[in-house]
């Protein structure tokens, strides 16, 4: 096979009899779900990207998706976190601060 120009994207091999495929597109779009719609899908993306790269490193995926997965976990790490501050800033609003209204409208206040 020729060698790509330099900035040019190389094809890449089929994975190996018995190893399993790159999930690096699943994991990268859980990833940014996590961030823009539900951190619970960071979560889910945190901790596949973590196995997926464990397995790759053990030679038991194939690497070819590892920049994606990467990407996919670290996009992971960073929506739990922002649904963890989101979270927390609503308890700060409602239980500590009391929104108005909010109580009395669950009590028919």
């Amino acid at each position: 096979m020729q060698e790509a120009p330099q900035g040019m994207p190389q094809a890449t091999a089929p994975p190996q009899m018995g190893m399993k495929p790159a999930r690096g597109g699943t994991v990268l779009t859980l990833g940014i779900l996590g961030i823009v719609i539900c951190f619970i899908m960071g979560i889910i993306a945190w901790v596949m990207g973590s196995g997926d790269l464990k397995e790759m490193k053990e030679g038991k995926r194939d690497p070819g998706g590892e920049q994606l997965t990467k990407a996919g976990m670290i996009c992971g790490i960073v929506g739990t976190f922002l649904g963890i501050i989101g979270f927390l800033w609503w308890i700060i609003a409602v239980v500590i601060i009391g929104v108005p209204g909010f109580f009395g409208a669950m009590h028919g206040f």
